[in-house]
């Protein structure tokens, strides 16, 4: 019998596994040092704002220059005000601001156009488009007042809504500029005419917009005087304050109560039993219930807080 060869007796061993790869890892860059830009002492450095951001300049109104030759100029910044580039219209803007404030009467003619423009910017999403909008809407108000209201379409009504809009929304660089240019506006614009624009707000669906105009609205009558109450009626200027009263935000009831002051003093200037006569004026024209919280507001008041005049200042974002 033959014998089996040794070697075949022998189990087959198994292959063998590979040695598994270790993985150098590269070493880790050394940390550079800070630089002393970074420091937590030193102010951080400022972000770059986007690209064609930093070209648009805020400039206030008493910033601005007259123009070295503007008949020249004129022809160029109403074309520039149909411009589709944000960028260009912005610049158009600003010139329309300054022929406003030294060169109105070039821009008078093109008046209309130029507030549709303002009006189309403020609806705008870029917020540089719309502050400069709403900025040379401020310089429209002071540069040319009443003659605003002599416009044949509904120019200075949809620049009205827009700022009463604007100024209530939730951004607060837009919101304090809107609240400017409506304190310019209510500066520059004699009292009962733009009553008569603002009254509809009082009564706005949209709770803010209604605070915004009660704050315009008690501005407007803190400056009016017995003819211009007696013309627009002093029981409708009562009812309004009445409706405010009763309002969901603090800012049109604060508004409401300023109104009640400025009717009553001007009401009973003349008379010497102030609180009687306002007090018999409300028996006779409101609701009872009504005539009790017109009557409570003038009651003991001291002469601190009856309404002054107030200025853009007095304007506040609503939170």
């Amino acid at each position: 019998m033959a014998l089996r060869p040794i070697d075949n007796a022998l189990p087959v061993p198994p292959p063998e596994r590979p040695m598994k790869q270790l993985k150098v890892s590269a070493p880790a860059a050394q940390k550079q040092p800070e630089s002393k830009a970074n420091d937590e002492n030193m102010a951080p450095l400022q972000q770059q704002p986007p690209a064609g951001e930093a070209s648009i300049d805020y400039v206030p109104s008493e910033q601005l220059v007259a123009i070295d030759d503007p008949d020249s100029e004129i022809q160029g910044m109403v074309e520039g005000l149909d411009s589709k580039d944000w960028m260009a219209l912005c610049a158009s803007l600003n010139k329309a601001r300054q022929f406003a404030i030294f060169h109105s009467e070039l821009l008078l003619p093109n008046l209309e156009k130029a507030m549709s423009v303002v009006v189309k910017a403020m609806k705008n999403p870029r917020s540089a488009l719309i502050k400069t909008s709403i900025m040379a809407s401020s310089d429209i108000f002071s540069a040319y007042g009443d003659k605003l209201l002599d416009s044949t379409t509904d120019a200075f009504d949809s620049l009205l809504l827009q700022l009463l809009l604007k100024a209530s929304q939730d951004k607060k660089f837009v919101c304090e500029e809107a609240d400017r240019a409506l304190g310019s506006m209510v500066k520059s614009i004699t009292p009962l005419p733009l009553l008569q624009k603002l009254k509809g707000y009082g009564s706005h669906h949209n709770l803010r917009v209604r605070a915004k105009a009660a704050v315009s609205i008690s501005i407007a009558v803190s400056k009016m005087g017995m003819e211009e109450m007696k013309e627009f009626g002093f029981v409708p200027l009562a009812e309004m304050a009445i409706r405010l009263l009763n309002d969901k935000l603090p800012e049109a009831r604060e508004a409401a109560r300023n109104i009640v002051v400025s009717v009553y003093e001007v009401y009973t200037r003349d008379e010497e039993q102030k609180q009687e006569i306002w007090q018999s004026f409300c028996e006779s024209y409101l609701a009872p219930v009504h005539a009790q919280s017109l009557i409570k507001i003038t009651a003991g008041s001291p002469k601190s807080l009856l309404v002054q005049e107030m200025t853009a200042q007095d304007f506040h974002c609503l939170q």
